[in-house]
């Protein structure tokens, strides 16, 4: 049998049902995967094998049940600390779990610990690795969770996206990565920054495992993404505003892809995003740093001198911004909003790419977020899947793009995407 650290969250959970599969055996391979390569990809900030092996032992059936999930660590545990990337939170234990992950655990599912998160999902990276090459981030903000999905210490993860948070780590690291619809996911629980922008999503091996996941957290079923859907999709390439920062790689890569998924069958035409669009893409960035500055509140008036200085640039520069060009910025994306549908019109969903390139070298800068943050402040559903490799051998993705609420569409199209 192949190593069970290696399974697909639906694979596993099919050999457990069908009993050629122990949830304890699955566990222990992916303890054994952790043994191996954590000293070096360290992805978690709190890890208790003998609480996790207790835990898959105690684990109810369900949807999940059995299966090892990580998880971020700006969501709650009542279990574990909960330190949101942050000294000024060292050894905070909360009461209750999160939201999500209380559904997750209810389902079945075991947390194995929680991952390395940037402070408070924004600035300072962790010391997470990428597992296919140490001197390489993995991205960020979720960066443990999308190198343990990579690593093989767990088939399922949360993460949660404000700008590129699920989205770049996910390509960089070569696994799915799925920001649903904002608002699906309850972030109750969560260390919430930016109130108009943060999504709770999640880092998988497969769409499909992506939609399980959510099922378990929402009770919404999303399908099975792996069935046949009986035609070719209807996709807009779409090179968005910040194509200019696309690396040569990036820019060659989405060309490839348009012309072999044409040869698939699908309709593949390019799409332009009108003037709207590329306005609120420049104004991304005052509602992330407004509304989390208004979110730090407690932390900047009593902990001020416990954040990192490129934080506290970032929150006072927000804090600084008047109030009337924080409107703005929220009426530039109400109007692409409006907009998408039109874009919309013809196309079951955009093809973009879902990082500028290949993982840059070195731990302390987690990437540029330039092809994420249009689309979460435009609150869709956004999938990425892993491509091909760039000049370093590192992964690359592909970033699907669906109307706001057809998830199902998104991680379907996105399977169909990664299959051809």
């Amino acid at each position: 049998m192949s190593d069970p650290a290696d399974l697909s969250a639906t694979e596993a959970r099919s050999r457990i049902r069908a009993g050629t599969l122990r949830a304890d055996d699955l566990l222990e391979g992916c303890l054994a995967r952790i043994a191996a390569r954590e000293p070096a990809v360290r992805a978690f900030v709190h890890h208790d094998p003998v609480a996790v092996r207790a835990a898959v032992r105690a684990a109810p059936a369900g949807l999940l049940h059995g299966i090892p999930v990580g998880i971020k660590d700006v969501l709650d545990t009542h279990d574990m600390p909960s330190e949101y990337g942050s000294l000024i939170w060292a050894g905070h234990r909360p009461r209750a779990d999160a939201a999500a992950v209380a559904w997750m655990r209810a389902a079945g599912g075991v947390a194995v610990g929680k991952t390395v998160t940037t402070e408070f999902a924004t600035r300072k990276p962790g010391p997470t690795s990428n597992p296919h090459h140490p001197m390489h981030t993995p991205g960020g903000s979720s960066s443990g969770s999308a190198a343990g999905v990579a690593a093989g210490f767990f088939p399922l993860a949360f993460g949660t996206q404000t700008a590129g948070s699920i989205i770049r780590p996910a390509a960089y690291c070569g696994v799915v990565g799925y920001k649903p619809s904002f608002g699906l996911i309850s972030r109750v629980g969560m260390k919430v920054m930016a109130s108009g922008l943060d999504t709770v999503g999640m880092f998988a091996r497969t769409a499909a495992d992506c939609a399980l996941l959510t099922q378990a957290v929402t009770g919404r079923d999303l399908g099975d993404p792996a069935e046949n859907p009986g035609r070719a999709p209807r996709i807009g390439l779409c090179r968005s505003p910040a194509w200019d920062r696309a690396a040569p790689e990036t820019a060659a890569l989405l060309h490839d892809a348009a012309g072999r998924l044409a040869r698939a069958g699908a309709a593949v035409t390019e799409v332009e995003l009108p003037p709207p669009f590329a306005r609120a893409h420049a104004l991304h960035s005052v509602i992330m740093n407004a509304e989390s500055a208004r979110a730090m509140g407690w932390e900047l008036t009593q902990r001020r001198e416990m954040l990192s200085e490129g934080l506290l640039e970032s929150l006072e520069w927000g804090l600084a911004q008047p109030p009337a060009l924080l409107d703005e910025a929220n009426a530039a994306f109400a109007a692409a909003r409006a907009a998408f549908g039109a874009v919309m019109d013809g196309h079951d969903v955009l093809l973009t790419p879902s990082a500028p390139g290949e993982a840059p070298s070195g731990l302390s800068w987690t990437g540029d977020p330039v092809f994420n943050s249009l689309w979460t402040g435009l609150h869709v559903p956004c999938v990425t899947v892993p491509a091909g490799t760039g000049p370093s051998g590192l992964p690359l993705g592909l970033q699907v793009i669906a109307r706001f609420g057809d998830d199902a569409g998104a991680l379907r199209w996105a399977e169909w995407v990664a299959q051809h």
